[in-house]
Parts: structure tokens; sequence; C-alpha cells
């Protein structure tokens, strides 16, 4: 437990040796998982304060983080592995998925969007948060010299995330109404 909270923490503070670390050991695979499933129990919770409401709202709120949070990587491990890769880029799978995974830890603060007066702004900065912890993690696990580069690609992946989200949540309002 103490060893998760560490990674856990060091996530959240940015620490560079504390994703180097995650990547570096396979026994992270499972408390990245947990650290996924809290984001999405957390969105969930916030999904209240932007609109959605009951059981269905709270089920939307974490299927979306999730599905989010899984095109984010998929999109992370294309743009960043075959289109702006360094000479010495290489990472597997299973790597970028417990660094990316405990790069959403941020997430689990999206629970304090159900405050309705303030989601719009704690979501924004929850975003920004995971953008900056993917950032670190990905230039570990990718293995990248350059933060700009890495910036460059977490960034870039985001807003294609995000996108292909609010297309998905547009389509399911739109057949609602």
């Amino acid at each position: 437990m103490l060893l998760f909270l560490h990674r856990f923490t060091g996530a959240l503070t940015l620490d560079p040796d504390a994703f180097e670390e995650i990547e570096a050991h396979g026994s992270s695979a499972m408390q990245s998982v947990a650290v996924v499933m809290l984001v999405c129990l957390s969105a969930g919770v916030g999904a209240v304060g932007l609109g959605l409401t009951g059981t269905v709202g709270f089920i939307s709120g974490a299927i979306l983080a999730l599905s989010g949070w899984l095109v984010w990587v998929a999109v992370i491990k294309a743009v960043g592995t075959m289109t702006f890769p360094e000479e010495q880029t290489h990472s597997s799978m299973p790597e970028l998925l417990r660094t990316l995974g405990f790069a959403a830890a941020p997430g689990v603060f999206f629970g304090f969007a159900a405050m309705r007066a303030v989601a719009p702004f704690i979501v924004s900065l929850v975003v920004l948060w995971m953008l900056a912890s993917a950032v670190v993690g990905m230039r570990q696990a990718l293995d990248y010299r350059s933060t700009g580069r890495a910036v460059a690609v977490c960034a870039c992946s985001m807003a294609v995330s995000l996108a292909a989200l609010f297309a998905v949540a547009w389509l399911f309002s739109t057949r609602v109404s």
C-alpha cells in the first residue's frame, strides 16, 4: 500500500523518478488499473455538476472518462511512437499503459466538479493537471529527451481524445432530447 501511495503522489507531483519506476516495474500494472478506476468513479460523481443526474449520469460520466482515457492512450501510442519518435524512442504498450494510468491520477479530483458552481473551473484545472502529468509520464515511457516533443504529442493526443468525447456526448445528447 505504501508503494502505491508513493507512486500515486509521485504522479500527482509530476515526479519523473516515480514515472520511471512505474515504467520499469510490471508490478505496478494493477495499481495503474486501480488509479484509472478511481478516476472513472470520480468522473461519475463529477458528472452531476455538469448536468447529468442520477445513476445514468454517474455511469455516463464514468464511461466517458474511461473511453476518453483509452482513446488518449491509443492516440499517444500512435503519435508518440510512429509520428514523432526520437532516435531512442522505445516503449511497449504495457509500459505506456502503466505510466499513463498513473498520469491520470489528478483525475481523482473530478469528483469536486459535482459542485455545479465550480464545475467548469475544476474540470479545466484537472484536465490541465492530467496533461502535465501525462507529459512527464509519457516522456519517461517513450524515452524522449525533449519535453517540447512530449508536450506536443500529449496536447495533440488530448485534443483528438476530447474531440472524440465531445462528439460521442453530443450524439447521445441529441438522441435523448
